[in-house]
């Protein structure tokens, strides 16, 4: 037995009765009362809106809730004025849909309804969010657009481990539907669809989720493989920290138009979870750093410890191959990887040998596409968890930056500059 294993095995030994404790304290999370106040309709959390209006869109670093959907579209417009007309188009409709609205009753019943019916009489927007990305595509010739194209947008590339499917990748724009229920989602997007039908045709989409007990008690939501997902992320409060790595300032030199955007990393990433739910715990622990149960790092006791690395000079309790310690080796300091993650699982049936086609679409935003995902998942090329994992598609975006007042749009700047 190795040094590893018999260091391992004795440390849990000793802090199994503890993190059992720990766990169930946490696992009675009091739950939200029933709302009984006759001015709702509907439980409270329903009428729940995220403003669309800000110096950034929402959906990069506002709560995750519990449900969403990604899409990319193929651009059928022709020209630059038709594109600009597409994102004003938008960027109204998702300043109607993510605010509580009134659904008028159609009047002329010899006309397609104005709207599909799915949520009766009442539009809530349950902390709906919309967020518009653009692919390097979108600055190819048809528009004229080249020289304004940021910096590091770029088409997305196969790393070792992939197995991409075209069908499965790129697009001109991106699309980030999240809100806490799956008929609002819905709903959207047929608006949007409706509505643009002529000017963007779709061209993948998929559909996550979180764990809604996770996403109810506020703790870091469970991913299909079990472990918790997004411990490290850096906190949506320090705007400072925000700056440095999710927003797009004077200090990346981009041009103009792309301050208070950010780009957006998608990767769709399945799970072998036939071969995972046949492997040893101690396996599963060790590829990926951390305690299964309480997410706590290996030699640590709860989810927010510090690994301290410094202290673990030689992969003895941390190996060096584990996910989290490639990931984030926290050298020269913490947050290495300058990044903000907002994945989700998905499952989308059976694949064609008969396997749980299940997985993951990671998701992150970054100030700088190099710096944030590209080194990071270069770090974890060759990992353990290869083995488990197979990417298959995906793409990289630019998040516009947010539109300020009632009478901007999402890309403004861009058109401007």
């Amino acid at each position: 037995m190795s040094n590893h294993s018999t260091f391992r095995r004795n440390f849990l030994k000793g802090i199994t009765l503890g993190s059992a404790a720990l766990v169930a304290n946490s696992a009675l999370g009091q739950s939200n009362p029933k709302n009984n106040d006759p001015e709702f309709k509907y439980p409270k959390h329903f009428y729940d809106a995220v403003p669309a209006l800000g110096n950034h869109q929402a959906g990069i670093i506002t709560p995750e809730p519990k449900e969403a959907t990604f899409i990319t579209f193929k651009l059928l417009v022709k020209s630059k004025e038709e594109l600009k007309a597409l994102f004003q188009s938008i960027s109204s409709r998702i300043q109607y849909l993510t605010a509580s609205q009134s659904i008028a009753v159609d009047e002329d019943t010899q006309l397609p309804p104005k709207e599909s019916g799915l949520l009766g009489g009442d539009l809530l927007p349950d902390q709906l969010t919309i967020t518009l990305s653009v692919g390097a595509s979108l600055f190819d010739d048809r528009f004229g657009l080249s020289e304004q194209k940021p910096k590091h947008l770029m088409e997305m590339t196969s790393f070792p481990n992939d197995l991409l499917d075209p069908n499965w990748c790129g697009g001109d724009i991106s699309l980030q539907l999240c809100a806490n229920s799956k008929e609002i989602i819905i709903y959207a997007l047929r608006d949007i669809m409706k509505h643009h039908y002529q000017q963007m045709s779709p061209i993948w989409k998929i559909d996550g989720f979180l764990p809604a007990r996770d996403i109810e008690s506020g703790s870091t939501a469970i991913n299909l493989f079990g472990f918790k997902d997004g411990t490290g992320n850096a906190p949506n409060t320090d705007a400072k920290l925000m700056n440095e790595m999710v927003w797009v300032t004077e200090q990346n030199k981009e041009p103009e138009w792309c301050l208070g955007g950010s780009y957006q990393a998608l990767r769709l990433i399945r799970f072998n979870l036939e071969f995972w739910d046949r492997t040893p715990l101690e396996d599963q622990e060790n590829d990926f750093g951390r305690m299964k149960r309480s997410g706590a790092p290996i030699g640590m006791t709860h989810e927010m410890n510090d690994p301290q690395f410094d202290k673990d000079p030689h992969g003895d309790r941390v190996l060096f191959d584990s996910h989290m310690r490639r990931a984030e080796p926290r050298v020269p300091h913490r947050y290495s990887a300058p990044l903000r993650r907002r994945s989700y699982s998905y499952s989308l049936g059976l694949t064609n040998s008969g396997l749980l086609d299940m997985g993951l679409i990671f998701v992150s935003y970054q100030n700088d596409l190099k710096k944030g995902f590209i080194n990071t998942q270069r770090r974890l090329n060759g990992e353990p968890l290869e083995r488990y994992i197979k990417p298959f598609g995906g793409g990289y975006f630019f998040a516009l930056p947010g539109m300020k007042t009632t009478d901007n749009y999402l890309g403004q700047a861009l058109f401007n500059a």
